[in-house]
């Protein structure tokens, strides 16, 4: 009897560190794709935070395009957002897990085609 409540529980906590583990994987795949977006020059704040709610869409991320906060400047692009995921730790049981994406990109510029040539 004691060994089945030990493998119960170790069962338990598998399933917990899987759907946790999960809930992280995606999170750090999003924020991946999230500075890639950032480090492309061209676009605006409002295109950016457009691209970063369609990124959130795809990794299935409740992540709204009103809480996303992005700051462009000429070489330094900020962006602030967070969202809760509900993850079942438990069966039965889903906890409210917290998430920040808080990234800091500074993009360089690729040389002009003329810095290229020499004379």
């Amino acid at each position: 009897m004691k060994a089945i409540f030990k493998l119960i529980v170790v069962a338990l906590m598998a399933n917990a560190l899987w759907r946790v583990g999960t809930a992280y994987a995606s999170f750090y795949r999003f924020k991946d794709s999230v500075y890639e977006a950032a480090m492309q020059e061209g676009s605006t704040e409002e295109e950016l935070r457009k691209k970063i709610a369609g990124l959130a869409e795809t990794y299935d991320l409740p992540l709204t395009e009103d809480a996303v906060t992005v700051t462009r400047e000429v070489h330094h692009t900020t962006i602030q957002g967070s969202y809760t995921k509900r993850v079942a730790v438990l069966p039965g049981y889903e906890y409210p897990w917290p998430f920040n994406l808080d990234i800091d990109a500074y993009p360089v510029a690729p040389p002009i085609q003329r810095d290229l040539i020499k004379p």
